[in-house]
């Protein structure tokens, strides 16, 4: 329930979003005309995949280009969106709360001015970082303000070419549709190349004693049972902590690593020239950085360790890769090089692989997307066969086709994930990137449909001949 401040606020602020959308809108003219499909209806422009905070800011960005003729799909319902209120399991984000985002510089659509309308700035003020709920509610906002136009429960299942158009099989409420459009854009999140990582011999276990960070888990099931998170990075620490304040009965976090993780390099790459001209060096600064930063991972800051920490019942492993891993009776036996622990649930949390293969929306040309290993060779100290399936991107964050004569139609479908971070940094990955990675990719995507109706701008350019003035005497005195 909103108060009266909150109400009165946030009304306030819409009109301000308003106004300050109206005072920047230069220049407005509509320069795109519609597309025709081949079943007679008018294509979108751009079918965004995904409509969580990636998505709703790409879709933001393009209307502010006059790219009129977006649609938004996502397989969750409403509300459901992106991570916030699924499988992030944090208290807070770990951003700080000064970070922007999908506002895209204008000030009356950050997050700090929605807090502000909806509690007032004292507790703006007050405030150390943004809870998760809240960010989920001001995506929300942010969607319905400017009026983003989402289609959810929609899936797409197939991507396949349609004269120079793209089309869509989709898998909605309404059954299976076709959406055509001539450009795609996925932002689809963790998953969006690959699919989560299940950790090595876990996997082997019946499905009833594990799962992976990202799946729906019934914590309060996990009262009174020992459970076993697998990684170390902030995923785990939150998973282990959800079950713990659960009443799991003991809770190990078995890290690989001779000591987990806590220095975070996103910190240190958060500033205009990385995030902005990472992807202009050439392929060997590119990999050197980014190879430095992904081997690092992500570390997690202390709100996160000592969420677990406080609980007596939370066990620490380093050193302790699971070697072995077998069914005894009701329970799960876990070898590692120090001990062997026995417990009731496992839970994954080693992040994701890619492999575009396992999207079924990528089935048909997943073969031929072209990736970090075909297109560069590292020294053979940097080399790393994990970074070498992301994929080769264009500047336009456009897949790239291994073999060049073939699925030429794939470089209509951008991508902006945290696959895309081989390329262009956490673009798609992280809160911190998008202020320059969405403007970067909407620059892409105008520009490519731009190049494609040079004949048409060219022919009408010919033929313009609007009079700005009326040559005629001067007045008589």
């Amino acid at each position: 329930m909103m108060d009266g401040l909150g109400v009165n606020g946030l009304a306030a602020l819409e009109a301000q979003v308003r106004d300050e959308i109206a005072r920047t809108q230069h220049p407005n003219m509509a320069w795109l005309k519609p597309a025709a499909a081949p079943d007679g209806s008018e294509a979108v422009d751009v079918l965004i995949v995904g409509a969580g905070q990636s998505g709703l800011a790409i879709a933001f960005g393009l209307m502010r280009s006059q790219v009129s003729r977006i649609l938004l799909v996502d397989k969750a319902k409403r509300g459901r969106e992106g991570p916030w209120r699924t499988y992030a399991r944090m208290h807070t984000l770990r951003s700080p709360k000064s970070y922007t985002g999908p506002d895209l510089d204008l000030p009356a659509l950050t997050y700090q001015s929605w807090h502000e309308a909806r509690f007032g700035k004292d507790d703006w003020e007050k405030l150390g970082l943004i809870p998760t709920g809240h960010w989920a509610d001001y995506l929300d906002w942010f969607r319905d303000v400017l009026g983003i136009n989402v289609r959810s429960k929609t899936e797409v299942v197939d991507i396949a070419p349609a004269g120079d158009l793209l089309a869509a099989t989709v898998h909605g409420e309404g059954g299976e549709a076709i959406l055509y459009a001539r450009k795609i854009v996925l932002a689809t999140g963790q998953e969006s190349l690959g699919d989560w990582i299940t950790a090595p011999l876990v996997g082997d276990l019946p499905q009833k004693y594990r799962a992976h960070c990202a799946e729906p888990i019934d914590f309060a099931a996990l009262r009174g049972k020992r459970v076993a998170v697998i990684g170390a990075g902030a995923s785990a620490f939150d998973n282990a902590a959800a079950a713990l304040e659960a009443g799991a009965d003991e809770v190990y976090l078995l890290c690989r690593r001779a000591q987990p993780q806590v220095i975070q390099p996103y910190r240190w790459l958060t500033f205009r020239g990385f995030l902005r001209h990472l992807s202009d060096l050439d392929d060997a600064w590119r990999w050197r950085f980014m190879r430095k930063i992904l081997d690092l991972r992500e570390g997690f800051p202390q709100p996160t360790f000592d969420r677990c920490a406080i609980h007596e019942n939370f066990h620490l492993h380093v050193g302790a890769p699971i070697t072995a891993a077998r069914e005894s009776g009701s329970s799960v036996i876990l070898t590692t090089p120090q001990s062997e622990i026995e417990v009731d649930f496992v839970i994954s949390a080693i992040g994701i692989d890619i492999d575009p293969a396992q999207r079924p929306e990528l089935k048909r040309f997943a073969h031929n997307i072209a990736s970090w290993a075909d297109r560069y060779t590292p020294p053979a100290h940097e080399r790393d066969d994990r970074l070498g399936r992301f994929p080769y991107l264009g500047d336009d964050f456009a897949l790239a086709p291994k073999v060049e004569a073939e699925t030429q139609w794939i470089k209509n479908i951008h991508l902006f994930s945290i696959a895309a971070t081989m390329s262009f940094g956490p673009s798609g990955s992280s809160i911190n990137a998008m202020t320059t990675a969405v403007p970067k990719l909407v620059s892409g995507v105008t520009r490519s449909l731009f190049s494609a109706d040079l004949d048409r701008h060219w022919a009408e350019l010919e033929a313009y001949d609007v009079p700005q003035a009326v040559i005629r005497p001067p007045p008589k005195p």
